[in-house]
């Protein structure tokens, strides 16, 4: 997929990419995949992308976050994992469409290299002690203090309206834990 071999991260609902855009600019020694469902949002990252000078280190994959993980990705494949701001779905009957429940977090267990990590950011407190309690319950896992903020730059769009709204974000960093054997 990509035309070096180097590390991969992975931005689980991209959106239009500004903040993959921004990191495969800045990190050029690691391979960026943004993994968005909506067509147009991807179309826009990859019209963005050679404007910027951006060429070998990103790419895009129009697919649901959760299958993309479940299904497509290689075990220990991923180096980092970004899941910023996934939709809360706030009714308690829909809360089994959350993105962030124990089967994902196995899934990405799995997709995840040793020491690798998974970010999470959310303006939503109750989802947030819920993605808090599955990668807590998951052994695979260690909770990573601290957690630098998001300088403005690197904040998506949700983030800068949720900011000016004055709603809190919260974040968390978990890293896969090294096997033992």
């Amino acid at each position: 997929m990509f035309s070096k071999s180097q590390p991969i991260e992975v931005d689980l609902g991209c959106g239009d990419g500004s903040l993959l855009l921004h990191w495969a600019k800045r990190f050029p020694e690691r391979n960026w995949l943004g993994v968005e469902r909506l067509k147009g949002r991807v179309l826009k990252l990859e019209r963005k992308a050679p404007r910027l000078g951006i060429a070998g280190n990103l790419r895009a994959l129009r697919i649901e976050s959760g299958y993309a993980v479940e299904w497509l990705f290689p075990p220990a494949s991923i180096a980092a994992c970004h899941i910023y701001f996934p939709d809360p779905w706030p009714k308690k009957r829909h809360h089994k469409h959350r993105l962030i429940q124990p089967p994902f977090v196995a899934a990405l267990a799995r997709t995840l290299e040793p020491g690798g990590s998974a970010h999470l950011a959310t303006d939503h407190a109750d989802y947030f002690a819920e993605m808090l309690l599955c990668f807590n319950a998951n052994a695979n896992f260690e909770r990573v203090e601290p957690v630098v903020p998001a300088t403005p730059e690197e904040m998506t769009d949700f983030e800068r309206d949720f900011v000016t709204e004055g709603r809190p974000i919260s974040r968390a960093r978990f890293r896969k834990v090294k096997s033992k054997e």
